[in-house]
């Protein structure tokens, strides 16, 4: 018989640790938050210091029945939610609606879900931390308060549906600011000179550097003539070589933020992707004869501490398996001193690092694995010794010009056997192997080849690209990334185009009225000010009460002169000249969350879309009469197909080109990924390197 009720919030949770914990324990899931503010009023008594007007939340119902009645027939009940503010406000909520001294040592945490962890959690139960409730309880109530106040602005002065929130509104400023710098920058046109030389049957690349003993930089075709007039009858003689050894130190485990940017990169995973995949393998998979086992600990988190546990079972399995020089003498610490990260948890790490992911692949799905497999990776290098590098630096004397190679080679691979981090614009550090110069050596040239480039404009918002902003100007924590891409896309304020976010008209419009009458809301600096203000909340510094109320002070007022002076403002939908074919009427431009489409300018009566169609300008390969058009899939993805379908069924993820392959004239296609791209014949082995004007083009 059972005398214990222990309460997690998803049937996934309460599967894994019930076969931990064994018969004397009941254990259900509360399915998630029971209580909330209500949908359709603010909930929230400003004048009684803020008091929230908490509702059970509909559905809710059969669930709550279910833990009453277990909670009548055991002892003892333990409120085993998430480590984190939103794991204990859920226990909270719990603790009242089943009448529990919140005082009572009723609270059960732990940080991962394996079967040591969650036995040792239950040999300390604690008390509700009620700072951790309070720091809940007020975002909460700060994010009702700015959404549920000036959203039914935006709904009378512009249209109806449209919402503000804090982190949400400063994301989609970052977007636009952005567009903005690239809209105003004018490129500056410069040139780079390459020499292709060789140093006996050593071909190497050497690039100008300078001119008559100093650094010059080539703005014009004019300053290009003038270096190679002065190189002319001249031999390229080896005039300096340095060569050096650099260490090259890990990355550090993943954080919520890190983990969201890398699996960006290298798995192309959104970052509401991620923390799904993420919670599943935190939460259990059933390894066969092993049982249920939480593979990661919590996934919410922005502290880079490793247990000493996990440190000493890395050690051991890298000396195995590698040998002693990969295990640095002492273990690596990336606790940042003085931050602002809350140390309660550890990084995302692998509960233990002898669940290697080639052993862990019968019991993963592709995106389980490919995480895992992300995760395992970073913890472990995190973990392992330096890379060592030899650089090497050559100077070259063509008369009064100088040029450069650079060359580098791995010395000792440490951590880079295992694991190199990504870089946003796809990138890998490669070896770049130079013949054994000395100085007065002599190359032999092969060709000189001139170039122009013009600079380039800062680079859209990817999504990793943009969680790492709002991390380092310290907007928003680790629970809030992910939901807050996903609402900025969902209001149409902005819509991803290759991977991008591109501001849309909607947004540029609710941000103007923002910046206008709530220009604190908008503020980067203010907005990270509050987050500190919850943290300190958290730790139990602040007030949480006398925290809103510094807000409201200033925003209370704001909104007095916003709904004297903000005037209505009617949006426009752009009129093509294509007619709907259902109705008669023309069709409109609108933004969705995947860029432009059509729909009928006569919505709600009609509700014809169409997507806009883009021609690229190439035959389709399997029928004579049709056009390959780019498309869309209904998640947003862009692939290519015939203009004649259903008629002709051509499909293709990658890009068709119009230049048949030279080997056996078959349709070649562009294939892309993070470090470039290639053309690819679809019937041979044939591959080149795409032209620069492609390249360029991307």
């Amino acid at each position: 018989m059972a005398d214990s009720l222990v309460i997690v919030e998803s049937p996934a949770k309460a599967k894994t640790i019930g076969k931990y914990l064994g018969s004397k324990f009941i254990v259900k899931a509360s399915m998630g938050h029971i209580r909330d503010l209500p949908k359709s009023q603010i909930g929230v008594e400003v004048e009684k210091d803020f008091e929230p007007k908490y509702i059970t939340i509909r559905g809710k119902g059969s669930v709550l029945k279910e833990l009453k009645d277990a909670s009548k027939k055991v002892k003892k009940i333990y409120l085993a939610a998430d480590p984190d503010r939103e794991g204990e406000a859920i226990a909270w909520h719990l603790a009242h609606y089943l009448d529990l001294d919140e005082t009572e040592t009723c609270r059960v945490v732990f940080n991962e879900i394996t079967k040591q962890a969650v036995k040792d959690a239950f040999k300390s139960p604690r008390p509700i931390n009620m700072d951790l409730v309070n720091a809940q309880q007020a975002r909460r109530i700060l994010d009702r308060l700015v959404g549920y106040k000036i959203s039914p602005l935006l709904w009378k002065k512009v249209k109806k549906g449209l919402s503000a929130g804090r982190v949400q509104s400063v994301a989609v400023k970052l977007i636009i600011d952005r567009e903005n710098e690239i809209d105003a920058f004018v490129p500056e046109e410069y040139w780079s000179i390459t020499a292709s030389l060789l140093h006996g049957k050593s071909a190497f690349e050497a690039k100008f550097y300078a001119m008559n003993g100093e650094k010059k930089e080539l703005s014009s075709e004019a300053d290009v003539q003038q270096v190679l007039q002065a190189m002319e009858g001249s031999d390229f003689v080896v005039k300096e070589v340095k060569e050096k050894e650099r260490l090259r130190n890990p990355a550090p485990p993943f954080i919520t933020s890190s983990l969201q940017q890398e699996a960006a990169r290298k798995l192309g995973f959104r970052a509401a992707k991620t923390m799904s995949v993420a919670q599943q393998l935190y939460e259990g998979v059933d390894l066969g004869k092993e049982g249920t086992v939480g593979l990661i600990t919590y996934m919410r988190t922005d502290s880079t501490r490793i247990s000493p546990v996990a440190q000493e079972e890395a050690k051991e399995y890298i000396i195995e398996k590698f040998g002693e020089p990969y295990a640095p003498e002492e273990f690596r610490n990336y606790v940042r001193k003085n931050a602002n990260a809350q140390d309660a948890h550890e990084a995302i790490r692998p509960t233990s690092v002898l669940r290697t992911p080639d052993e862990m692949k019968p019991f993963l799905t592709r995106d389980q694995l490919r995480l895992y497999k992300l995760v395992w990776e970073r913890f472990l290098a995190s973990q392992m010794s330096s890379a060592v590098l030899d650089t090497m630096t050559v100077d070259i004397a063509v008369g009064p010009v100088t040029f450069r190679a650079v060359g580098s080679k791995v010395k000792f691979h440490g951590f880079m056997k295992v694991y190199v981090e990504g870089n946003d614009d796809g990138t890998t550090e490669e070896d770049k192997f130079l013949p054994p110069l000395k100085q007065g050596d002599k190359a032999e040239k092969q060709t000189i080849e001139p170039k122009q480039h013009f600079t380039q404009p800062p680079p859209r918002y990817t999504e990793a690209r943009l969680v790492r902003t709002l991390e380092e100007l310290g907007i928003g924590r680790p629970s809030t990334y992910a939901p807050t891409l996903e609402t900025i896309q969902k209001r149409g304020y902005v819509a991803i185009e290759e991977k991008k976010f591109v501001p849309t008209e909607l947004g540029e419009l609710v941000i103007q009225l923002m910046e206008e009458f709530f220009p604190e809301i908008l503020d980067a600096e203010f907005t990270a000010h509050m987050e500190g203000d919850l943290d300190s909340v958290e730790d139990g510094k602040e007030d949480w009460v006398k925290v809103l109320a510094a807000f409201y002070e200033s925003f209370e007022k704001r909104l007095e002169v916003a709904e004297d002076e903000m005037k209505e403002v009617e949006i426009q939908d752009e009129v093509s000249d294509e007619i709907c074919e259902k109705c008669g009427r023309h069709l409109v431009y609108k933004m969705g969350r995947f860029g432009k489409f059509l729909a009928c300018s006569g919505f709600p009566d009609c509700r014809n879309t169409k997507p806009i169609v883009k021609d690229i300008g190439v035959k389709c390969p399997k029928c004579t009469e049709g056009k390959i058009i780019e498309r869309r899939s209904k998640k947003g993805r862009i692939f290519y197909g015939c203009d004649q379908y259903p008629g002709c069924d051509y499909v293709s993820w990658d890009k068709p080109t119009d230049k048949p392959c030279p080997e056996c004239s078959t349709l070649m296609v562009e294939k892309r990924n993070r470090s470039g791209g290639k053309l690819l014949c679809t019937q041979c082995s044939h591959s080149e390197e795409l032209p620069d004007d492609q390249e360029q083009a991307e």
